[in-house]
């Protein structure tokens, strides 16, 4: 501390004097009487945090009794000058750590922001091709009339979605929490379905777009916020436009199925649908279908056995 300072010096300048007083013999016994001290001398307490007042009181006792600070004129004013300085030097201390956190938080947000302009630059090409894709899809729609079907391909609903493969119809639809069986009002026929529940409206009735297997139909409760209906197609070789006639229709043409489905079909069903599938992609990008194919090759042998025959007018039905 100052003060402890203070006292070491006043008793390092007193020392010379009292030499000066011995070496000549007769200045000693006034140094003894006056009670000056020679050396340095140690100050010992215990701090407590919670009594900080009764550790200066301590400080300010052992000043008076070890100089005469305290005697001093210009005592208090030295103290406050001591308290404001030692204040001061805490202020700058607190506004250097302040400088430093502001520092090292405007060096981590310019690393998040950097990485995050990374990751944007990254996925920057792909939200474009989305976006390109869903106006190209919006521009489909307004030209056919059509919508482009979800990635089931089937079509969300206000109140709920359908999915399809060439095999099933899936209806997801969701329920209240906690609903019940009890709750639930449902009836399969072969050309319509009914589904809602007990007491209000009914989310679904109408005529099917095509015709199903009633017994082998089925739903259930997912989680009691969603039920699951299963529809099994009474013709599994067709895409379904729409879940209900009247309902807004999808373009059969954009329809997706999963490769992994078509192992599960036997060989002759197979070959079926690869055909329809690769007759889709011929029309997307305006190319013969495989029957129109099969007759242009039946024109040219057709042609190449007759060359006397003029063709010129000739035209594929």
């Amino acid at each position: 501390m100052a003060i402890i300072s203070d006292i070491q010096e006043e008793q390092q300048q007193k020392t010379p004097e009292t030499k000066s007083a011995s070496a000549s013999g007769s200045a000693s016994a006034s140094a003894s009487s006056s009670g000056a001290r020679v050396g340095a001398t140690s100050f010992s307490t215990k701090f407590d945090r919670n009594n900080t007042s009764g550790f200066l009181e301590k400080a300010l006792e052992f000043l008076a009794q070890e100089s005469d600070f305290m005697r001093r004129p210009t005592a208090e004013r030295d103290l406050v000058a001591i308290f404001k300085a030692v204040r001061e030097k805490e202020r700058k201390k607190m506004e250097e750590e302040r400088k430093k956190r502001w520092a090292a938080e405007e060096e981590k947000k310019k690393k998040e922001a950097e990485v995050k302009a990374k990751e944007e630059a990254k996925a920057e090409p792909k939200v474009v091709e989305e976006k390109k894709e869903k106006e190209e899809e919006k521009k489909v729609e307004e030209k056919s009339g059509k919508r482009v079907p979800n990635k089931g391909n089937g079509l969300d609903m206000e109140k709920y979605s359908w999915t399809q493969s060439l095999q099933e119809v899936n209806i997801i639809i969701p329920v209240p929490a906690g609903t019940k069986s009890r709750d639930i009002v449902y009836e399969a026929k072969k050309n319509r379905l009914k589904f809602g529940l007990k007491g209000q409206p009914l989310i679904i009735d109408g005529e099917l777009y095509q015709s199903i297997k009633p017994d082998d139909c089925l739903w259930s409760i997912e989680d009691q916020t969603a039920v699951s209906i299963l529809l099994t197609k009474h013709n599994q070789l067709e895409w379904w436009k729409a879940l209900l006639k009247g309902d807004p229709e999808i373009d059969t043409q954009k329809v997706e199925p999963e490769p992994s489905k078509l192992s599960d079909l036997d060989s002759e069903t197979r070959q079926t649908v690869e055909k329809m599938m690769f007759d889709q992609r011929q029309k997307q990008m305006g190319l013969p279908t495989s029957e129109e194919m099969q007759k242009q090759e039946i024109l040219k042998k057709f042609m190449s056995e007759h060359p006397e025959m003029d063709f010129s007018r000739a035209k594929i039905q």
